[in-house]
């Protein structure tokens, strides 16, 4: 056929395809033919619906591949957008020294510190702020520590230091001062609740406090199996915070709660203990936020002023906690404002007016000079003399 030998004419098309449909009418037949389907002009032509959904699916992949490459961020980099005006750039390029031009220094962010329990020693108590901070300044250079004078200036928030100071102290004042001979481990105060409280389990629950029940008198807990119920076991002994707890909840007109922190407690250790098969040696959380809620309950408010004095105890008994730079419950304690280091004024160089004057004379002189020799050099034109320099 005439299509036929048309198509054995395009050799220099690779990927030619030909689609011959024929549709039957009434006066005969009718053929169709689409020689050029190729990946050059296949975008210009129908597609079926399978390819089509395929085609957009490789593009999406295509532009996915791009976005990440570094050439592509070049390009829109220098893209001059005739539509849109781009975006002003707002980040400060610090080594290339544009924060020394910045009119108000971002210290805890151009000017980041690493703060240090030794640095807490050379702090120098200001005076209160607002009944709510302590200034303060400390010095940040190591040769320095310990010294008088610092560099920094820092607020110190007086509820959070004092929350930190007292967690720290009930930390301590909960374990026994002696410990039971052949025993490496700190044992927690416990105290006898009369009657024992009755704790629902799980079989699973009740099989593992079972085997470990000796273990757990180390973190102040005392259990009791009964044999009329596999889901139920009786706790004798708790850990002394909890019975402050309810003592000081009690105080407030509140409900017990001694009953629902023991049942989280047993969660706790069951879960730790079916995961890891010991008992640890750190503080339980669930006794830690017991300890946290009294340290917050006891600790110096915002409003409560105090003198400098008071203010000096305070940061000096900061000094010695283990984590000094957060309160009880993970806030910051301490906050740095400036260095005053770089908020000594820059000295500014005054022009020389002077010199400037001399030198713009010298110049002025130098252009006219310029300007007569030229004229010599072209004697055709006709110039007035040239003055005297």
């Amino acid at each position: 056929m005439t299509i036929k030998k048309n198509l054995k004419l395009l050799p220099n098309i690779p990927q030619c395809k030909s689609t011959l449909v024929e549709n039957h009418y009434d006066l005969g037949s009718q053929y169709r033919c689409h020689p050029f389907r190729s990946n050059l002009i296949l975008p210009f032509l129908p597609r079926p619906r399978e390819e089509r959904i395929v085609l957009r699916q490789n593009i999406r992949d295509a532009v996915a591949d791009a976005v990440g490459s570094e050439s592509l961020k070049s390009l829109f980099s220098e893209w001059d957008n005739p539509i849109f005006a781009r975006y002003p750039e707002v980040a400060v390029d610090v080594s290339s020294g544009q924060a020394e031009s910045l009119a108000v220094k971002i210290h805890n962010i151009l000017y980041p510190y690493r703060f240090t329990k030794e640095m807490i020693h050379s702090m120098q108590v200001l005076q209160q702020v607002d009944n709510k901070f302590i200034a303060c300044l400390m010095s940040t250079k190591t040769e320095e520590n310990g010294r008088e004078g610092g560099n920094l200036l820092i607020l110190v928030d007086q509820h959070a230091a004092h929350e930190r100071i007292r967690l720290e102290q009930l930390i301590t004042d909960s374990y026994e001062k002696q410990q039971p001979q052949g025993s490496c481990r700190k044992k927690l105060l416990s105290s006898i609740i009369i009657p024992p409280l009755e704790i629902m389990v799980t079989e699973e629950q009740r099989r593992i406090l079972w085997c470990y029940h000796k273990n757990l008198e180390d973190l102040g807990l005392e259990f009791i199996f009964p044999d009329t119920s596999d889901s139920l076991v009786l706790v004798g002994k708790v850990p002394l915070c909890f019975v402050e707890r309810e003592a000081n909840e009690l105080r407030r007109g509140r409900s017990t709660v001694t009953k629902s922190i023991v049942e989280e407690f047993i969660r706790e250790q069951v879960e730790l203990l079916r995961t890891t098969g010991g008992i640890q040696g750190t503080l339980p959380l669930t006794v830690q936020k017991v300890l946290a809620s009294q340290a917050c309950h006891g600790a110096i408010k915002f409003n409560d002023a105090l003198n400098v004095e008071e203010s000096s105890r305070l940061i000096e008994a900061l000094s010695l906690c283990r984590l000094p730079f957060q309160c009880a419950h993970g806030r910051p304690s301490m906050l740095p404002l400036a260095d005053l280091d770089h908020l000594e004024q820059e000295k500014q160089v005054k022009p020389n007016l002077a010199k400037l004057r001399k030198l713009a004379e010298a110049w002025h002189r130098f252009g006219r000079a310029v300007g007569c020799d030229d004229r010599i050099r072209s004697p055709q034109q006709s110039a007035p003399p040239c003055e005297p320099p």
